[in-house]
C-alpha cells in the first residue's frame, strides 16, 4: 500500500499544482493593460452576453443534472445494488460539478483576456500571444487538474478495495460527459447561429466588413466564440480525460494479478507528468515580433511532447516496469502530432484542399460547396488510417509485454499517452475564440489598421489551433471508443460473472442494436446541425429589420446588440434540449429492451459511426472556414468578390458542422460509453 499512497500523493499534488498554476495564468492576465474607454465599452458588452448565457444555461444543465442522478440512484437501487447506489450518484454530481466549473471559470478568464489582448497588439504582437496563451491555458490547466483531482478524491474516498473501486467511480465520467453535451451543444448552437446571422446579413447582403460595429449581431457573434469554444470545448476535455482515466483504470484492475494497484493508478500517474510537462511549455513561448505566432506555438508544444515522453517512460518504469507499455505509449503520443499533421493539411490555406474549395468559389456557391463536402468526405482517410496503426501497434506492444490482457492494456496506455499533452491543447484551443474576440475589439473600436493587422495575424493562426484541437479530441476519442468498450465488456463480466468475449452480429437483437447506434449518430447531427438553422433565421431576420434604419448604416445610430444576444440565447437554450435528450434516452430503450450483447454492439457501430461523421463535420469546416479566409486575403479577387460571395455561404455551411455538430459528436461518442458503462447493471 505504500506505492499506493505515494502515487496518489503525487497525484493530489500535481492536481494542486494545476490548480495554483491557472491562479497564476489568471493573475497574469489581470495585471495587464485593459485599454481605451472604447475597447472597455466593446468588452463590457461581450463580458455581460457571455455571462448572461452561461448563467442561463448551467442553470437549465444543473436543474436536468439533479434529475439524472435521482434516476441514477434509482437505477442502481432497483437493480439490488444499493451499496453503490449512493457512491455512483455522488461521482455523477461530482462529475457534473466540476466540469461546469472548468467552464465557467475558463469562459470567465477568456472574456476578459481578449480586451487585454487587444490593447498589448497595439505596441506588441509578441505580448498580445503571451497574454491570449496564457488566458487560454488556464482553462486548459483547469480542466485537467479538476478532472485528476475528481477522479484521484473518489478513488481515495471509495477506496478499501482498489479492484471495486474503479467501478464506483464511473458515475464521475457520466457527469461529466452529460454537462459536456448540454455545453457543447447549447455553445455550439449559440456561435454558429450567431455567426452565420452576421456573416450572410453584412457581408454578403450589405457588403460590409466582419466585426463591423454597425452590425447588430456582432457582439452576439463574439460572445459565441466564448461560450462555443472556451466553455464548449473545456467541458468536452475534461470530460475525455476523465472518461478516459476511468476506463484504462477499469482495464488495469484486470492486471491487478500482475502489476497490482500500480496498474490501476498508473494512467492517473501519467496524466499527472503530462500536465507538468504542459506547463513547461507554456512558460517557454515567448515569441518577438518577426516570428511566425505558429512557430512560437508548436516550439512550447515540441517541447510539452518530449517532457511527456519523459514522463511517460518515468511512471512505465516505476509503476509497470515493463518497456513494452512505454512503447504503446510513445505511439498514443505519435498519434497526437500526426492528427496535428493532417489537420493541418486538410485546413491550412497552403495546402490543396483549401486551395481548391477557394478555386472552385470562383463559380459560385453551389461548385464551393460541392467541393467542400469531397473535401470533408476524403479526410476521413487518413484519420482512420492513422487510428487503426495506432491500435494495432499499441495492441501488439501489449501483447509483446508478455502479460495476460496486456494487448487491451496497450491501447489503454496509447490513449493516456495521446492525451498527455491535453493541458496545452486546449491551451492553444482557447487562444482562437481570445484572439478572434480581440480582433472583434480592435474592429469595433476603430483601433489603427496596423494594430488590426497584428490581430488578423493572431486568429489566422487561432483558427488554425482551433482546427487542430477539433482533430485531437476525435482522434483521442477514437482511441479511448476501445478502451471504453473493453471496460464496458469488463463492467459486464463483473455483473455476471461470465460476460460475453465476443459480440454476435448475427444474432438479430443485436444486429438491430448495431444499426441503431449507426442511425442515432445521424439524427444527432441531424438536430443539432437544424437547430443552428431555425436560431439563424431569426437573427437574419433581426438584423435585417435593424437595417432597414438608415441611421445604422451610416454609423450615426448604435444597433441594438442586446436585442441579437437575447434572441441567441434563448434559441441556444430552447434547441439544445431535443438532442441532448435523445443522447441519453435512447442507449437507455436499447439496453432495457435488446439487452447488454445488443448495447455492446450499439456502442462501437455509433462510436466508429461517430468518429467518421465528425471527422467530415469537422474538417469540412474548416477547411471552407479557411478558404474564405485564403480569399479574404487577396485570393481571386478578394473581398467583395463573386468568390468571395461563394466562399461566404460556403463557410455558413460548414459553421454549424466544425462548430456544433461536430464537436457535439466527440461527446456523444464518449457519453455513449459512460452512459452504458455506469447502468451496465439496468441491461442485465
Amino acid at each position: 500500500m505504500a506505492v499506493e499512497t505515494l502515487a496518489l500523493g503525487f497525484v493530489f499534488i500535481v492536481s494542486l499544482f494545476g490548480l495554483v498554476f491557472s491562479i497564476y495564468l489568471a493573475n497574469y492576465v489581470m495585471k495587464q493593460d485593459s485599454g481605451t474607454p472604447a475597447m472597455q465599452e466593446i468588452a463590457s458588452a461581450i463580458k455581460q452576453g457571455g455571462e448572461a448565457f452561461i448563467k442561463r444555461q448551467y442553470t437549465t444543465i444543473l436543474l436536468l443534472a439533479i434529475v439524472a442522478a435521482l434516476l441514477l440512484f434509482g437505477v442502481y437501487y432497483y437493480t439490488g445494488q444499493k451499496d453503490h447506489a449512493v457512491k455512483t450518484a455522488v461521482a455523477f454530481i461530482v462529475g457534473s460539478v466540476l466540469s461546469a466549473i472548468a467552464g465557467i471559470v475558463g469562459m470567465a478568464i477568456s472574456v476578459r483576456a481578449n480586451l487585454r489582448t487587444a490593447s498589448a497588439a497595439k505596441t506588441s504582437l509578441g505580448k498580445a500571444l503571451t497574454i491570449s496563451l496564457r488566458g487560454g491555458a488556464v482553462s486548459g490547466f483547469l480542466v485537467v487538474a479538476l478532472s485528476l483531482l475528481g477522479v484521484a478524491g473518489l478513488y481515495y474516498l471509495f477506496g478499501a478495495n482498489p479492484q471495486e473501486t474503479p467501478f464506483l467511480i464511473v458515475g464521475f465520467g457520466f457527469g461529466a460527459s452529460f454537462v459536456a453535451l448540454f455545453a457543447q451543444l447549447g455553445g455550439g448552437i449559440y456561435t454558429k447561429a450567431a455567426d452565420v446571422g452576421a456573416d450572410l446579413v453584412g457581408k454578403v447582403e450589405a457588403g460590409i466588413p466582419e466585426d463591423d460595429p454597425r452590425n447588430p449581431a456582432v457582439i452576439a457573434d463574439l460572445v459565441g466564440d466564448n461560450v462555443g469554444d472556451c466553455a464548449g470545448r473545456g467541458a468536452d476535455l475534461f470530460e475525455s480525460t476523465a472518461a478516459e482515466n476511468i476506463g484504462a483504470m477499469i482495464l488495469g484492475v484486470a492486471l491487478f494479478p500482475v502489476f497490482g494497484v500500480n496498474g490501476v493508478l498508473f494512467p492517473l500517474v501519467a496524466r499527472a507528468f503530462g500536465l507538468l510537462a504542459s506547463a513547461v511549455g507554456i512558460l517557454v513561448v515567448k515569441p518577438n515580433e518577426k516570428d511566425d505566432p505558429m512557430k512560437a506555438l508548436n516550439k512550447g508544444y515540441y517541447v510539452a511532447l518530449l517532457l511527456a515522453i519523459v514522463g511517460f517512460f518515468i511512471s512505465t518504469k516505476l509503476l509497470l516496469n515493463n518497456i513494452w507499455f512505454f512503447y504503446a505509449g510513445l505511439v498514443g503520443i505519435g498519434l497526437s502530432l500526426v492528427f496535428v499533421y493532417i489537420t493541418i493539411y486538410y485546413t491550412h490555406h497552403t495546402h490543396r484542399p483549401v486551395k481548391g474549395i477557394a478555386e472552385a468559389s470562383k463559380t459560385g456557391p453551389a461548385t464551393c460547396i460541392i467541393e467542400g463536402i469531397a473535401v470533408a468526405f476524403e479526410n476521413t482517410g487518413l484519420p482512420v488510417i492513422a487510428i487503426s496503426l495506432a491500435l494495432f501497434l499499441s495492441y501488439y506492444f501489449g501483447v509483446s509485454s508478455g502479460v495476460e490482457h496486456g494487448g487491451l492494456y496497450g491501447t489503454a496506455v496509447a490513449t493516456m499517452g495521446m492525451l498527455a499533452t491535453a493541458a496545452y491543447i486546449l491551451a492553444m484551443d482557447t487562444f482562437g475564440p481570445i484572439t478572434d474576440n480581440a480582433g472583434g475589439i480592435i474592429e469595433m473600436s476603430k483601433a489603427p489598421e496596423a494594430v488590426r493587422k497584428r490581430t488578423d495575424r493572431l486568429d489566422s493562426v487561432g483558427n488554425t489551433t482551433k482546427a487542430l484541437t477539433k482533430g485531437y479530441a476525435i482522434g483521442s476519442a477514437a482511441l479511448a471508443a476501445f478502451l471504453l468498450f473493453s471496460a464496458y465488456l469488463d463492467e459486464v463480466a463483473k455483473l455476471t460473472g461470465t460476460g460475453f468475449a465476443s459480440v454476435d452480429i448475427a444474432k438479430v437483437p443485436v444486429f438491430i442494436g448495431a444499426m441503431l447506434g449507426g442511425m442515432l449518430v445521424f439524427v444527432f447531427a441531424a438536430f443539432a446541425i437544424r437547430a443552428v438553422g431555425k436560431t439563424a433565421s431569426c437573427i437574419i431576420n433581426e438584423v435585417r429589420s435593424q437595417f432597414k434604419n438608415k441611421n445604422i448604416m451610416k454609423g450615426t445610430v448604435k444597433p441594438d446588440y442586446a436585442r441579437c444576444v437575447d434572441i441567441t440565447t434563448k434559441g441556444a437554450l430552447a434547441n439544445m434540449v431535443l438532442p441532448g435528450l435523445l443522447a441519453i434516452f435512447f442507449p437507455i430503450i436499447v439496453g432495457v429492451v435488446l439487452k447488454a450483447e445488443a448495447v455492446a454492439a450499439f456502442l462501437m457501430v455509433g462510436t466508429i459511426t461517430g468518429v467518421l461523421l465528425a471527422t467530415v463535420l469537422n474538417n469540412g469546416g474548416g477547411a471552407w472556414d479557411n478558404a474564405k479566409k485564403y480569399i479574404e486575403a487577396g485570393a481571386h479577387g478578394g473581398k467583395g468578390s463573386e468568390a468571395h460571395k461563394a466562399a461566404v455561404v460556403g463557410d455558413t455551411v460548414g459553421d454549424p458542422f466544425k462548430d456544433t455538430a461536430g464537436p457535439s459528436l466527440h461527446v456523444l461518442i464518449k457519453l455513449l460509453a459512460t452512459i452504458t458503462l455506469v447502468l451496465a447493471p439496468l441491461f442485465i
